[in-house]
């Protein structure tokens, strides 16, 4: 299925130096961010009060979030839990005060919204164990990058493993970077969303590379911007399809999926622009000036010594 067929090739190679310099100023200015300004960790990485409660009807997760707001817990986070009656409230750690006061002090103004409300659970999650979930986050994140680079060193040549790796911490520094820059709650559910959106750049750069594989396999040019441009011509209308319906589902979950999806989305939302970006103007610029050719493609024959039999 193609959305238009050009005639000509768009000359993306000649524009590469320029976005490889506005790719790495967006790095260089996210990891700044990173370095001074900080995530805004969650309460699933911070620590805090845990709490579910229940209600005989089902449960107005937005009324409960604005009472919740009125009476100065506007950095509770609320949402169902298991059915539409429970409902689960995470609460920041707060100086000066025990989480059993806390949970106390919430559920008073639960139930001057509905007296019927229900306290089922209490729980405090430590700073230990949301140190343990940011290390084991960082983990999974470097973990995938070695195993999306071996398969890239596979499947095509370790220089485009090389290039969908830059091009892919260029995805995660600047959603990271965005994060940091307007202090938007990062939660585990972010932390998702920056797995997903490792997973979903690759797919994409993995198809243009594949054609630009192709090219090179048949074609005796050596121009590796023109056949490089060929490719990703080629394929244009098959990203833009993915992209932009991947794209209208997450601005759905966005705009319509409330605060508990708020912050995956809104991740995705970042990434899959940049994603789509990285794979076109960001990816084969790499592996061009590492120095790809069609002769790495190509299978060398050799040539029988003298005096064997053929």
């Amino acid at each position: 299925m193609e959305l238009f067929h050009l005639e000509r090739d768009i000359p993306f190679m000649r524009y590469a130096r320029s976005t490889i310099y506005v790719s790495i100023l967006f790095i260089v200015a996210s990891i700044g961010l990173l370095a001074t300004k900080g995530l805004n960790l969650g309460v699933d990485f911070t620590g805090g009060t845990v709490m579910e409660v229940g209600y005989p009807n089902p449960a107005d997760v937005g009324a409960i979030r604005a009472h919740l707001t009125r009476a100065g817990y506007g950095d509770a986070s609320v949402q169902n839990f298991g059915t539409s009656r429970d409902v689960l409230v995470r609460l920041p750690v707060k100086s000066g005060i025990t989480s059993a006061q806390l949970s106390e002090k919430v559920l008073v103004v639960l139930k001057q919204a509905d007296a019927a409300v229900l306290l089922k659970r209490v729980e405090f999650v430590g700073p230990q164990v949301g140190n343990e979930l940011f290390e084991d986050g960082a983990l999974a994140l470097l973990v995938v990058s070695i195993g999306i680079m071996l398969y890239l060193a596979l499947r095509f040549e370790w220089r485009f493993a090389l290039g969908a790796i830059f091009a892919t911490a260029h995805d995660i520094f600047i959603v990271l970077g965005a994060f940091s820059l307007f202090q938007w709650e990062f939660s585990l559910t972010v932390l998702a969303a920056v797995l997903a959106i490792l997973g979903y750049s690759v797919n994409d750069t993995v198809v243009v590379f594949d054609r630009i594989r192709e090219n090179f396999k048949k074609t005796r040019s050596n121009d590796v911007a023109a056949i490089m441009d060929n490719a990703k011509t080629a394929t244009l209308s098959r990203t833009i399809i993915t992209s932009g319906s991947t794209q209208l589902m997450v601005l759905a979950m966005l705009f319509l999926g409330g605060e508990v999806l708020y912050g995956f989305a809104l991740a995705l939302t970042i990434g899959i622009v940049v994603g789509t970006y990285s794979s076109v103007l960001v990816a084969s610029p790499i592996v061009m000036w590492l120095g790809v050719s069609r002769e790495d493609f190509i299978k060398k024959v050799e040539k029988p010594e003298s005096g064997a039999v053929v």
